[in-house]
């Protein structure tokens, strides 16, 4: 064979894969393209063919954690990484992406989800975020996409810019946000033992905002 004949084989560029959250029904299922239910495997890979339209034909997910809740309540709920790749399509109104091929990674659950949110939030932070430790300690985020810690007993965390977030973990902790911000509270028995975990966003599902909340019975209540 003349040698000026060969070619050299072609290499597959490889896929893009994003990283998201995705929340399922209690059997690890949901309607990825409003069609069929779907059942959902931990280290499944499944795959589309055809176009992918965000809200529309896809598998979906969220990039930013806490935006899974817009579509699964925190209750009666399982959630997981995913990895998502081939064909991608973004929703305009949040962080939801569809796409043709999606993996679930690993499932997290609630913990989970709001571990990640925290650790999205900081990442993305200005220097306006803030970490109050000591007892009764105070952190305030005003800037956009702020975040506000408070760890210590009694401690109280505000985020009152866009997009921000607030968290507290300590022994009677109290959290509050402006509309549209994140709110991390986790509630501890005499022991100082975590025995619940919340999250939600200021605006929404019967959380007000501007206004102090504290978590009791595993449900925030007004402080």
């Amino acid at each position: 064979m003349d040698k000026r004949s060969r070619k050299a084989p072609v290499k597959a560029e490889p896929q893009e894969v994003f990283i998201g959250y995705k929340g399922f029904d209690k059997d690890l299922a949901c309607h990825p393209d409003g069609g069929e239910r779907v059942q959902y495997k931990v280290g499944e890979t499944l795959e589309l063919e055809g176009d992918i339209k965000a809200c529309k034909r896809g598998f979906h997910a969220c990039e930013y954690p806490l935006d899974v809740f817009n579509y699964y309540p925190p209750a009666g709920s399982r959630f997981a990484l995913v990895e998502q790749s081939g064909q991608i399509s973004r929703h305009e109104q949040d962080s939801k992406v569809a796409s043709s091929k999606i993996k679930v990674s690993a499932e997290i659950g609630l913990p989970g989800i709001i571990k990640a949110a925290i650790e999205y939030t900081f990442s993305r932070a200005k220097p306006e975020g803030e970490t109050a430790t000591g007892d009764r300690g105070a952190a305030s985020a005003t800037g956009d996409r702020g975040a506000a810690s408070a760890t210590g007993y009694r401690g109280a965390a505000s985020a009152t810019g866009d997009q921000g977030a607030a968290m507290a973990c300590g022994y009677e902790g109290k959290a509050m946000g402006s509309d549209g911000n994140a709110l991390f509270l986790a509630e501890r028995d005499d022991d100082y033992k975590v025995i619940a975990v919340w999250a939600g966003i200021a605006g929404r599902d019967g959380i007000k905002a501007d206004t102090w909340y504290t978590l009791r019975g595993g449900k925030p209540v007004e402080a």
